[in-house]
């Protein structure tokens, strides 16, 4: 299974789709999924970041940069 690494929390996480592992027959589950946000941006989150997002207001890129913010 392929890989990308998450925009919040820059964590590689599993993704489907591709060839990656069709001889070896490995089934792990998708760790993340592209949201699209109010701000008309597109980012891939893993489901960690996902509910680390706010949720009482519109999610925009800012928020997805916030994850990342050590402080």
């Amino acid at each position: 299974m392929a890989s990308r690494a998450c925009d919040g929390c820059d964590t590689n996480v599993s993704i489907a789709g591709g060839i990656a592992n069709i001889w070896s027959q490995e089934s792990r589950p998708t760790e993340g999924i592209v949201l699209e946000l109010g701000d008309d941006t597109e980012h891939f989150l893993c489901y960690d970041c996902i509910d680390r997002l706010p949720d009482d207001q519109e999610v925009t890129a800012a928020d997805v940069a916030a994850l990342g913010d050590p402080s």
